[in-house]
């Protein structure tokens, strides 16, 4: 058959396939259309007619309006010569599809990446607080780098233009910088995001580019009164009369930590067992922790003459803001910080008495890195513990008077 021109094509008009000519198996499928309309269009298209090994396929190419017949034809023979090299077009067709499809998938930036995390992971943050405070960081110094960036394209030349700038004067923040970066990547790869290994890994990786956190700033610990101090200490605040003052002194008879105490319950209190019970949300170790309360303590929240809600309210009822103790340590203009109180509890515990350092570590709900040593850990020693925390409310409620204030014996005259 003599090859039709464009002309002639056209008018082609029959419903089903019609022949062009040149090359083989290439033609015009007309569909009737089924509106009752009058004269209303057929669809058109390009189909190419071939052998796919033991397959005969009819093959698109195209819709008549939008391939001319010279570029018909033109992928007619591009589609045969793919099958004379041992190829399918129609399979290949869908495997580059399916191609596009995926990278559309892994398009994914850093931005995006971090928001998925942080929904994949919400049960593992102990509060809205920590969440936001995780998420600031990147937000300050990750994402005006990579934040646009896709995970897939992030490289190792990103990671040190973030932490480099900031890595001496601020090494405990780029720090937790890194570590997100490195969590987020982890994550992503094994989401299928992105491939290859961490650019923001530490050990044989950033380890030789960046100096040590430990090696570029010292570890400052927490201010802390001597030993001696405390009972002073406490027998000046028991002059104060504000609520934040009796949670001061509940922290200290207690050596928790001053988010435990602000948000403390009156739920959380059994009085008759004398024990404080502090769930797995408000702890920084993620787990629950029971405090057995001394004499001292208990008369305490007996004093405040209520049972219901926040145990230590501050105004209109809300929980104590974060800087309520340390605005009282500072109006006693006292050169320690509320958290060193535990430290003075540790030290009392090492220097004054024979309790065990296992004991005091419960009773601060320290981690136990041993991991052998916290397997076989089942019980929380809540008795000997008991015994040790009135031990403790007994020698705080000891004021050594200081040497100045002693009057010298007077001479007989």
């Amino acid at each position: 058959m003599k090859p039709l021109g464009p002309l002639a094509v056209s008018r082609l008009s029959d419903p089903g396939l019609n022949y062009v000519g040149a090359p083989s198996g290439l033609y015009l499928q007309v569909i009737q259309s089924s509106s009752k309309k009058k004269n209303a269009e057929s669809a058109r298209s390009w189909i190419l007619r071939v052998q796919v090994g033991k397959i005969r396929r009819d093959i698109g190419l195209g819709g008549y309006s939008d391939v001319p017949l010279a570029l018909a034809r033109e992928k007619a023979v591009e589609t045969k010569e793919m099958i004379r090299k041992g190829q399918d077009p129609v399979l290949a067709k869908k495997a580059a599809r399916d191609a596009l499809i995926e990278s559309q998938a892994r398009a994914v930036t850093f931005r995006q990446a971090t928001a998925k995390y942080l929904d994949s992971m919400s049960d593992q943050w102990r509060n809205a607080k920590h969440r936001a405070q995780w998420l600031s960081t990147l937000e300050k110094f990750a994402f005006p780098i990579i934040g646009e960036v896709h995970v897939s394209d992030v490289r190792k030349e990103h990671v040190p233009s973030i932490l480099e700038p900031h890595w001496k004067n601020l090494t405990e923040t780029s720090t937790r910088v890194r570590q997100g970066i490195e969590r987020i990547l982890d994550w992503s790869c094994v989401r299928g995001y992105r491939s290859g290994p961490n650019p923001a890994a530490w050990r044989g990786n950033l380890e030789v580019l960046l100096p040590s956190p430990r090696k570029v700033t010292k570890v400052l610990h927490h201010a802390a009164l001597p030993i001696d101090g405390v009972g002073q200490f406490l027998h000046h605040l028991r002059k104060r009369e504000r609520m934040s003052a009796r949670a001061l002194e509940f922290l200290i008879l207690t050596a928790t930590r001053s988010g435990e105490v602000r948000l403390a319950d009156w739920s959380e209190i059994d009085l008759q067992a004398a024990t404080w019970s502090i769930p797995a949300s408000r702890m920084k170790g993620g787990k629950p922790h029971k405090v057995p309360l001394s004499d001292t303590a208990t008369a305490l929240l007996h004093a405040l003459g209520t049972s219901e809600g926040i145990v230590f309210p501050g105004a209109g009822g809300k929980p104590l803001s974060d800087m309520s103790f340390t605005a009282v340590c500072r109006k006693m203009k006292a050169p320690c910080v509320p958290h060193g109180f535990r430290s003075s509890f540790r030290d009392w515990t090492a220097e004054r008495t024979a309790y065990p350092h296992e004991l005091a570590e419960m009773a601060l709900a320290h981690t136990i890195p041993n991991k052998t040593e916290a397997a076989y850990r089942h019980g929380d020693l809540l008795e000997k513990r008991k015994r040790m925390m009135q031990d403790w409310a007994d020698f705080c409620g000891k004021v050594a008077v200081p040497a100045s204030n002693v009057i010298p014996p007077q001479k007989a005259s």
